[in-house]
């Protein structure tokens, strides 16, 4: 598989490299939440840039509003693994990459 500028493949790499699209998409795994509840879960996010990763996890077909509240659509849905994935992997090699930056910092 290619890695090209136009492929398929970065653009789903695009999703997840913003920091907030996964958290967002991973506090609405369990079901819709209003916009004020989803601040509060996710703690740290401002309510502009919560409102601008919404609209653009929406605009990419991963969410959508109703009544008043978002959920994950089944695209949307799909992405859960991966992201769980991604975490996973933090947990395990995150310590790694601290140690490695803190290196590269003190050479």
């Amino acid at each position: 598989m290619d890695f090209l500028a136009d492929c398929r493949t970065r653009l789903a790499f695009d999703l997840v490299a913003n920091t907030w699209n996964p958290v967002v998409l991973w506090a609405l795994r369990d079901g819709p939440r209003r916009h004020g509840d989803l601040r509060r879960a996710i703690g740290g996010i401002s309510a502009k840039v919560l409102t601008e990763t919404l609209r653009r996890l929406e605009f990419d077909g991963l969410l959508e509003r109703r009544e008043g509240a978002y959920a994950l659509t089944p695209l949307g849905t799909t992405l859960l693994a991966p992201i769980e994935g991604f975490g996973r992997w933090a947990a395990d090699h995150g310590d790694d990459v601290v140690v490695a930056q803190d290196r590269a910092r003190s050479a």
